[in-house]
């Protein structure tokens, strides 16, 4: 089984970004981006690795069609 790439909140964003998501808005250290339904909530703290569960919800949010 593979492993899933690493990457931190930064990354993350510039991957929603690029692929149409918006800042809907921000709580704390977390924020929320949006694109049609579909919601995905990025924590920011520092240059922090994500989760891997994390990691995986943006690449599943990129991925589906709006």
């Amino acid at each position: 089984m593979p492993r899933q790439q690493r990457i931190n909140a930064a990354e993350a964003e510039a991957l929603l970004l690029k692929n149409g998501f918006q800042l809907a808005r921000s709580k704390g250290s977390h924020r929320i981006y949006m694109r049609g339904t579909t919601r995905i909530v990025v924590p920011f703290h520092g240059a922090k690795i994500l989760h891997p569960k994390i990691v995986k919800q943006v690449f599943q949010a990129i991925e589906a069609v709006p």
